[in-house]
């Protein structure tokens, strides 16, 4: 990571300042109301390797703020949004904190990477003003000891691949599960839990494969696939390389394995990159897809009358991230006392069944730091869609 903020490029200052016009144009009455406003800050991938999933969750959080404010606000007190380009670097990310926290009375924060939550989190703790999501489901995160001032907007890597094992163990009791994963901390994560889990599904994990980041020459690894003969592989720690190699070649070599992958995986726009080989490839989703229309889903449909075009699941993400943190605020001013890290995270844990408006297909109940909930989708590649494979598999 380099030491210093690089130098903005003209392109960079030109999205910047768009994005900055959109926030604006959400919240017109930023200067007005000074500290009586609720301010959200954000240190977001606009820009860089993350910027596909940046730009989504810029707009999700832009958008839920805007609809908020149309509406009134919370208790007469408008929500701003104050968001910084961090180029996915950590130390960009910290330098965004700074500057935001240091010019505005925040409240909120949403964090672009494990990295950075793990990185800001005393501070965090030390002042004790903010509560803080954001795009990580690191499962260390998922400690309300250790990270008592941040929460996860749905279920932790090692959960989503629960969630994934329950689904199987349903549908192949005593299936053979494998599991390939990068060789990177993302990846690493959920390894050793989710085959514990498995073992207590009575499903068998023939094999473990870990993958160098970025390689996408897998023959070695698919040969060592094919021997073990799992009825179901999961892919975990990777966006999209080297997944349609490994289902490329598993095919070619008469593999009749059912292929998975996790949340960062598991965009529409991603999955439909994989090619015609990936039709039926399955994966964990907490949140309904843009075009899901199976049932009525009333905040879906405002997102699809503001935006007509598909939005990705990072839009998903950061729209329910900024719905509750409006709750969270809500359920603190509704309680007469003041909007601080340790009440703004009480008041989150109150939440019991709640109705996010279609986003979730079921009711949600946020216990500590995650929402444990998700749906298996499978790709379908002639209709270019993600369709549900299970009903909404909780494990609270």
């Amino acid at each position: 990571m380099p030491d210093k903020t690089p130098k903005l490029s003209q392109h960079r200052r030109a999205l910047l300042i768009a994005a900055g016009l959109a926030v604006i144009a959400a919240a017109p009455f930023a200067n007005a109301q000074g500290n009586d406003n609720i301010v959200i800050g954000g240190s977001i991938p606009m820009t860089g390797v993350f910027a596909f999933a940046g730009v989504g969750i810029n707009a999700g959080i832009a958008d839920y703020v805007k609809i908020v404010n149309d509406a009134g606000g919370i208790k007469g007190r408008k929500l701003r949004y104050v968001p910084e380009d961090t180029g996915y670097k950590v130390d960009v990310s910290v330098a965004a904190f700074k500057k935001i926290t240091s010019q505005n009375k925040v409240n909120l924060y949403y964090g672009d990477s494990t990295g950075f939550s793990k990185t800001i989190n005393p501070e965090l703790d030390r002042s004790g003003q903010i509560l803080m999501a954001g795009a990580s489901f690191a499962t260390e995160l998922n400690d309300s000891a250790k990270y008592p001032n941040q929460f996860l907007v749905g279920p932790d890597y090692t959960e989503q691949i629960g969630i994934l094992l329950r689904h199987i163990a349903k549908e192949k009791p005593g299936a053979k599960v494998a599991f390939v994963y990068s060789d990177s901390e993302f990846g690493r994560d959920p390894i050793e839990a989710s085959e514990a889990a498995a073992k207590k599904l009575g499903l068998t994990v023939p094999v473990k494969l870990m993958t160098p980041p970025g390689s996408v020459d897998v023959s070695t690894e698919v040969i060592k696939l094919r021997r073990a003969a799992p009825d179901y592989t999961i892919f975990h720690g990777y966006i999209l390389a080297p997944i349609p190699e490994f289902v490329q070649q598993g095919k070619q070599m008469g593999m009749t394995s059912k292929w998975m992958g996790t949340f960062w995986t598991m965009d529409s726009s991603t999955v439909m990159k994989m090619g015609e080989g990936a039709d039926g490839f399955m994966g964990v989703m907490p949140y309904r897809y843009y075009y899901d229309t199976s049932a009525k889903a009333p905040m879906l449909d405002k997102i699809r009358a503001l935006r007509p075009e598909y939005q990705s699941t990072a839009y998903t993400q950061g729209f329910l991230t900024a719905m509750l943190f409006t709750e969270a605020a809500k359920r603190t001013l509704d309680a007469g006392k003041p909007l601080d890290g340790k009440n703004l995270k009480a008041s989150l844990n109150t939440i019991k069944d709640f109705d996010t408006g279609g986003l979730i297909g079921t009711p949600i109940t946020v216990k500590g730091n995650s929402i444990p909930v998700g749906r298996v989708y499978k790709a379908d590649m002639k209709a270019q869609k993600m369709v549900p494979a299970s009903d909404w598999i909780s494990l609270n």
